[in-house]
């Protein structure tokens, strides 16, 4: 049986490290990412403002009475 010295461990450790590093570097992150829905669901937001269909929030605040 081998004997896991500190030196050892830390080695390991900071190749573990390298690593980890390395794969930070190649996420993407989650919220960044854009579905088929989210892009043609903005698309028609982009139509609907150009056209000018769309209310504003105070426009509908004053049009429920709130």
């Amino acid at each position: 049986m081998e004997t896991v010295t500190l030196e050892i461990i830390h080695k390991d450790l900071e190749s573990v490290k390298r690593e980890l590093m390395e794969i930070k570097k190649h996420m993407v992150d989650i919220d960044s990412i854009i579905t088929e829905d989210d892009y043609k669901a903005l698309q028609e937001y982009k139509i609907e403002k150009a056209e000018g269909k769309l209310t504003s929030h105070e426009e509908l605040k004053k049009e429920l009475g709130i």
